[in-house]
């Protein structure tokens, strides 16, 4: 997951994000969301719990993302890169490969910037490898810690900026604040991981993801 995954959740009818807000209903964390029982989805190691975040090991894995996606939000990015690889996963690739759909769909974004970049996870079957496709760029990750916070409800720019507030500020006196910002000060990008369809209105799961190094 380098460089924040280079990117661091699923409908094939519709994109996952929704522009506009939700009332968020608070979720216990460590949730798994229904979603990884019906898609394959990263595996990783759990590491610590804390007051409102998740330190996790990801297991190295092979990602497919977009180019950069320049859009006045982030949900109209994520709509817009979701059809492009939900395309690519239907056979819209060089070799014609179709795949199985995978959870979760990764935004990343950079505070402050209308450019971003949209990832899926590769079903493990396809990972030695993967189709290549125009636009697109296989991206083999390595090994790495990510912190993260888990949220309800539907994703808006409004409510990743409120969640993203809220995981610095559970950091805040924990003995993993120091290399989280050690990597913020090269890079100021997130993640926002969604793993549910849109016509899933309830035991939604969401996540904002910054990934480090230790």
């Amino acid at each position: 997951m380098e460089t924040g995954l280079n990117i661091l959740k699923l409908s094939i009818y519709l994109s996952l994000v929704l522009v506009g807000s939700c009332a968020l209903t608070p979720k216990p964390l460590g949730m798994r969301p229904s979603s990884c029982d019906q898609y394959e989805c990263p595996t990783f190691k759990l590491v610590d719990v804390g007051n409102g975040f998740e330190i996790r090991m990801y297991d190295s894995a092979v990602w497919i993302s977009t180019d950069s996606i320049s859009a006045p939000s982030m949900t109209q990015a994520t709509k817009t890169g979701f059809q492009r690889l939900f395309n690519y996963i239907q056979g819209d690739n060089k070799s014609k490969l179709k795949m199985n759909m995978t959870a979760p769909v990764i935004t990343e974004a950079t505070p402050g910037k209308s450019v971003y970049t949209i990832s899926l996870f590769i079903p493990k079957k396809n990972q030695q490898n993967p189709p290549q496709a125009d636009g697109l760029h296989v991206k083999p990750l390595k090994p790495t810690y990510v912190v993260v916070r888990q949220f309800s409800g539907y994703v808006s720019d409004d409510v990743a900026v409120k969640e993203g507030i809220a995981l610095q500020r559970s950091l805040v006196g924990t003995k993993w604040i120091a290399p989280i910002l050690k990597g913020k000060a090269k890079s100021e990008t997130y993640l926002v991981a969604v793993y549910d369809p849109p016509f899933q209105t309830t035991g939604r799961v969401n996540e904002i993801m910054v990934p480090f190094h230790m």
